[in-house]
């Protein structure tokens, strides 16, 4: 986490550049990127599943088609939108932010579900049984950009909430040095993930030393260790993150349950580790935000696939929601 943390700090240099107010809007961009940490890791564990099982020479050009999307996404869309919400609609913001939580907490208990109670995916089947490679790209692109809009939308949503007050340039310049930083963090990063096992083929295909081909081997077998890694870490920091927007989202609408239990519980927990009080506060204050989160999502599972999916795909004519 304090490796990602740092990653932000370069968004700030980015906004030095970008914009005239450099002190400001750099510190507002540090801020807003920071507490958009947890779908950041998502969205880099979650993209990396979009290029898998297509040719290695594909795999980068079908990266940087979902990163432009996703730029699209952010600044062409979401920021004008953004900023109408915060200077002609402020009180939808909250609301908003729910929402997005709602979908993350989803979105992590039902990997959690996945995999505690395995079912078969009928739509990867039925990618799977698409001839035309061609034509399976373009919909795993498609499926790509379309979820990289919600997570980018909770991530402009989050990020404007973290914005100071200030004027609607401000704001502008802020969040559009957030959603293009971050953009190039989450799909260089996992431009860099899905071709290392590459890299270490040809070291260990390659290399002049034993050393090197030794390095080679190990990075190639390392890999789907990593990807599991980075998968879980995706998935408890969706449920941090939701739940963590959740309670505070309820203690804006002057609902004080979970949030002070979830406070008084950290306190008492800091106070019995005094030599590392800080740490501990936090990590259970985290937990606690995951273990919410989880409930929220468990709860909600049978309400979005028994409900809501149904009643999108009986608007859209289309597939039923995933």
């Amino acid at each position: 986490m304090s490796g990602l943390l740092a990653l932000f700090d370069d968004v700030a240099v980015i906004a030095k550049v970008a914009a005239t107010s450099v002190d400001d809007v750099a510190a507002a961009a540090s801020k807003a990127g920071t507490k958009v940490a947890g779908i950041v890791i998502d969205d880099a564990a979650v993209t990396p599943k979009y290029v898998h099982g297509f040719e290695p020479a594909r795999e980068l050009p079908i990266i940087y088609r979902i990163a432009k999307g996703s730029m699209f996404n952010k600044l062409v869309v979401l920021l004008p939108i953004a900023l109408l919400l915060a200077n002609f609609a402020p009180w939808m913001i909250t609301p908003l932010l729910m929402l997005g939580g709602c979908y993350l907490c989803f979105e992590g208990a039902e990997k959690i579900f996945h995999v505690l109670f395995p079912h078969a995916d009928k739509h990867v089947a039925a990618d799977m049984s698409v001839k035309d490679p061609g034509h399976l790209e373009e919909e795993k692109v498609r499926g790509a950009i379309k979820t990289d809009f919600i997570l980018s939308a909770e991530i402009m949503t989050i990020s404007l909430a973290a914005i100071p007050e200030s004027t609607v340039w401000m704001e502008a310049a802020t969040l559009a040095v957030v959603g293009a930083g971050i953009t190039v963090i989450v799909y260089g990063s996992v431009a860099l993930i899905v071709k290392m096992d590459d890299v270490g083929l040809y070291m260990a295909q390659n290399g002049r030393t034993e050393a090197g081909q030794r390095f080679g081997r190990g990075l190639v077998k390392a890999m789907p260790v990593v990807m599991k890694v980075l998968s879980t870490v995706g998935t408890a920091a969706m449920l941090w993150v939701g739940g963590s927007i959740l309670v505070h989202g309820l203690e804006a609408f002057h609902i004080q349950e979970p949030g002070h239990t979830i406070y008084a519980l950290a306190e008492s927990a800091a106070y019995a580790v005094e030599s590392a009080a800080g740490f501990v506060k936090w990590l259970v204050t985290a937990g606690l935000y995951g273990v919410f989160g989880l409930v929220a999502g468990l709860l909600l599972i049978p309400v979005v696939t028994r409900v809501v999916g149904p009643a999108i795909a009986a608007l859209t004519g289309g597939k039923k929601a995933h």
